[in-house]
């Protein structure tokens, strides 16, 4: 039986400090807040995909998750960016796979919880960062 199953509609990640999560989310990362139910909890829209952002009810719980990759059209313009704004990258940009129509090219960063997020570029085929 076919589940009809869609896309995922949220993610959600806890965070020991909500306000500097979300300082991170919304003043570094740029991204939206869709809604503040309350002081413990935020959403963020992600091009229509909803990042919850919670206060954690133990330290542990802020350790669960998975990276978050984010399709980006310029890969340096926005490790520049946001190196400009504070980002420190743990993992710099590089090429991780080469696909068959393109090259895979991502850079890695955490959030102030130590979620591994990372930002991708799908890269014309040969290209090479720039110095």
């Amino acid at each position: 039986m076919d589940l009809g199953l869609g896309r995922i509609g949220q993610i959600a990640y806890g965070a020991a400090d909500i306000e500097a999560s979300v300082g991170f989310y919304s003043e570094m990362m740029g991204l939206k807040i869709a809604l503040r139910p309350h002081p413990g909890m935020v959403f963020f829209d992600c091009a229509g995909q909803y990042l919850l952002v919670e206060k954690a009810n133990k330290p542990e719980d802020t350790r669960v998750g998975s990276v978050l990759y984010f399709d980006v059209h310029d890969l340096a313009l926005c490790v520049r960016e946001l190196e400009s704004r504070g980002v420190t990258f743990v993992h710099k940009p590089h090429r991780i796979a080469q696909m068959p129509a393109y090259d895979l090219w991502m850079a890695f960063f955490e959030d102030p919880d130590k979620h591994l997020l990372a930002l991708q570029m799908q890269a014309p085929k040969g290209y090479d960062w720039p110095k």
